[in-house]
């Protein structure tokens, strides 16, 4: 198994200032090349499963997108993997225990004792992510790419939605939408009042959810603001629900640090771009 610490190494000759990063889910993968130079991306792709067979193995799918994308084979001087699943939480670095790893996950999910359990750390906000890691993916790339780093998306949209909420006094909730499951984060100024996954199939599992930790946290819809992002747009249903019962809702600013992509993939992609 290899370590989400591992990073890669090569002689300055062979350098290409090219990072590969690569998010997967059971649902599909998403795939971005950043100039290290310039912290540029290219070649920002998204493949969904959703029309495959539910028998296939995760490893074939992979395999063939592989096969059909050749910038993948390149020689990257960074490549990163990155795990989407509802499978995390997050601990603060005072209470966590690494012997103990896999309790801290029985509370929201359910566990196996044949599981293989990881963290993240985010040193700066004083927590840890502990996740379980899609260990089947993580040998298929190791075949693939050899030596990688890799995290769990809530590490990146976590700590990087906190890094924006700096200075800003007002309690403030982000909702990042994925194909299977969605992410309530509730953020000021840099401090992390909850992080939730929700798994979902209607507006109005989305929207209960919503309203659900609102009133938990005595957030009034009338008076709080809800930033949405990911994969999400105006149009949607989810969006439309959410603007029936929340006033202040819109759509997340993406910071444009890609200037050759649209407001809307930067919104789509957050995670993938800020890892």
């Amino acid at each position: 198994m290899l370590s989400n610490k591992t990073m890669m190494s090569s002689s300055i000759t062979d350098k290409t200032y090219k990072k590969l990063v690569l998010q997967v889910s059971l649902n599909g993968l998403s795939f971005v090349v950043i100039d290290l130079l310039s912290g540029h991306a290219s070649h920002l792709k998204h493949l969904s499963f959703d029309h495959f067979q539910k028998s296939a193995k995760i490893e074939d799918l992979f395999l063939d997108v592989f096969r059909e994308n050749e910038v993948l084979k390149n020689h990257y001087d960074e490549i990163t993997i990155i795990h989407s699943n509802n499978l995390s939480t997050f601990v603060p670095t005072a209470l966590f225990d690494e012997e103990f790893i896999g309790s801290y996950l029985q509370y929201n999910t359910k566990v196996f004792e044949t599981d293989f359990f990881t963290f993240d750390e985010l040193t700066k906000y004083e927590m840890n992510s502990v996740y379980i890691p899609y260990v089947n993916m993580n040998n298929f790339f190791i075949d693939q790419l050899g030596a990688f780093e890799y995290k769990h998306s809530s590490t990146i949209l976590v700590s990087t939605l906190l890094d924006i909420s700096k200075n800003n006094e007002e309690r403030k909730m982000f909702v990042h939408m994925s194909a299977s499951h969605f992410e309530i984060v509730v953020l000021q100024n840099q401090k992390l009042h909850l992080y939730n996954s929700f798994e979902y199939t209607t507006p109005e599992d989305f929207i209960y959810y919503i309203l659900f930790t609102a009133e938990q946290l005595q957030l009034n819809p009338e008076y709080f603001k809800l930033e949405l992002l990911g994969g999400i747009k105006e149009e949607d249903a989810y969006y439309q629900i959410a603007f029936k019962y929340i006033r202040n809702v819109s759509l997340f600013k993406a910071p444009n640090d890609n200037p050759s992509l649209t407001e809307e993939e930067n919104r789509e992609h957050f995670i993938l771009l800020h890892s």
